[in-house]
């Protein structure tokens, strides 16, 4: 279940962080037009690549 993990506190931090990033890059499909999905896949790189930019030094 873990995975490569060798600690829980390890994989529940890690999966904590992953939840809200896959959050914004997999939108809900099903729920969206082609031209819809589109759109929120090109905010959520937008919105990624001002938090990348943030962190940089």
């Amino acid at each position: 279940m873990m995975g490569r993990f060798k600690l829980p506190q390890q994989a529940q931090r890690f999966l904590t962080a992953n939840d809200q990033i896959n959050n914004i890059f997999r939108p809900r499909r099903y729920r969206l037009s082609a031209t819809s999905y589109r759109h929120a896949r090109a905010d959520a790189f937008c919105l990624w690549a001002d938090y990348a930019a943030e962190m940089r030094p």
